[in-house]
């Protein structure tokens, strides 16, 4: 990681931008991926799976012995952390039900605004050497907390031809039982167009690798929405001279194991600090089985040394972290002053793992400074808003005189009618 000491503040634009992928090469190649399944449907899923996954399947639909199998093969300490981790993702989500409330705004006249599901969502979970059942959690119990009637599941095989056993056992515990082997760009084409085996879906969620995210980025062009826009994982570590520098080692690492394209940054006011954790990394990589990866993302990730602690949370802000840590003597305090980030962990205990996995709060982010103007995944993804009114006679006796002011200023003759020819009838 290379070290930034005290940048201008005009230099910090520059330090927010993320690393640019090819896009124009990129662009092409999933889009002609997402023709190529529009097109030809489930046998172009099933090309492209024997060309990128390596596997030649006889169906793409995860049979019912598959998923019983599944059961099985699943330790049971693995179950019991799964089962756990059910139940704090649950309550959480489930915290954010909202309740109808109806607002009388003049005399007659009610308005209320009704939450309903999105009727068929697409989760997409990646698999691959890091499959990441976790992310069931995350998006099947919101999207059932919701009521969505049909959820469906694209993942991609493993080289057996089957599903990552525990991806299939955390479905069926979140009581998802329509899967599909299909990863990558294909398979957000899939469930974006539809094909003979996959339905077409509403929404599509989950996240992914680059390819994923240009084919969820297309998608919507067409028409058909997404959770949110998103790329490589990122976490922004603010940490005072009395941090732990294990701690932060441990921190910038969990997230650069993620891919050779996440990022890791650590901003602080001490020197002394950003020297220990420096050397803290290079002790605690070697011990990792994914450290060629986490050291390509350490790459492309930095320290930045700033003069005070307003100047790191200002930075922050700039930056926009889809996962923000907080390691400072004044943790709670400094958490008051964020306004960009996708989740934030405040103090030294509350490592980005826990939000991962279990601690109940979505770990699907806005990345790629999206966190400015975007939330992460939560129950009201899953939902659509329909407004409601009701104005009694009294109601339109009322607020008619002003509608047909307005509808008659803005020339909008029938506006006014529509109110008019109700006042005249109610006042024979």
């Amino acid at each position: 990681m290379r070290t930034i000491k005290y940048p201008d503040k005009k230099e910090w634009e520059a330090l927010c931008r993320r690393p640019a992928i090819g896009k124009a090469d990129l662009e092409a190649v999933v889009g002609e991926i997402l023709e190529s399944v529009q097109r030809d449907g489930d046998s172009a899923l099933l090309s492209y799976c024997l060309k990128f996954d390596g596997v030649e399947l006889p169906a793409l639909k995860v049979s019912e012995e598959e998923l019983s199998e599944a059961q099985s093969l699943v330790p049971e300490d693995l179950k019991k952390a799964i089962n756990v981790a059910f139940v704090n993702i649950d309550k959480v989500h489930r915290s954010q039900l909202a309740g109808k409330k109806v607002i009388e705004t003049s005399k007659g006249v009610s308005c209320w605004r009704k939450s309903l599901p999105i009727e068929r969502v697409g989760l997409y979970i990646p698999g691959g050497s890091a499959p990441l059942f976790s992310t069931v959690l995350m998006l099947g119990i919101p999207a059932k907390i919701a009521g969505c009637s049909r959820i469906i599941i694209c993942t991609p095989p493993e080289m057996t031809g089957k599903v990552n056993p525990v991806i299939l056992y955390t479905a069926a515990l979140t009581g998802i039982t329509e899967i599909y082997k299909a990863g990558g760009a294909q398979a957000i084409a899939a469930m974006a167009y539809g094909t003979e085996t996959i339905p077409k879906v509403y929404k599509i969620f989950g996240p992914g690798n680059q390819y994923v995210t240009k084919a969820k980025e297309l998608v919507q062009n067409d028409g058909i929405p997404i959770d949110m826009p998103a790329g490589p994982s990122e976490v922004l570590v603010i940490a005072g001279k009395n941090a732990d520098p294990d701690f932060i080692a441990a921190d910038l690492l969990s997230q650069a194991e993620h891919g050779a394209d996440s990022l890791a940054v650590l901003v602080t006011d001490s020197e002394e600090l950003a020297e220990k954790v420096t050397s803290a990394v290079k002790i605690q990589i070697r011990e990792l089985p994914r450290k060629d990866t986490a050291a390509k993302a350490l790459d492309n990730s930095f320290i930045v040394i700033l003069k005070t602690m307003k100047d790191c949370i200002d930075f922050s802000n700039a930056w926009a972290p889809e996962h923000l840590i907080i390691n400072t003597d004044n943790s709670n305090e400094l958490a008051e002053s964020v306004v960009n980030a996708g989740s934030v962990f405040i103090g030294p205990y509350s490592c980005e793992s826990a939000g991962d996995y279990a601690s109940g709060t979505n770990h699907t982010l806005p990345t790629n400074r999206f966190a400015m103007n975007y939330s992460g995944v939560s129950v009201e993804s899953f939902m659509k808003k329909i407004s409601f009114q009701e104005l009694s006679a009294d109601g339109i006796m009322n607020l008619g005189p002003v509608i047909e002011t307005m509808a008659e200023a803005e020339n909008l003759r029938a506006h006014r009618n529509a109110v008019s020819i109700r006042l005249n009838k109610i006042r024979k």
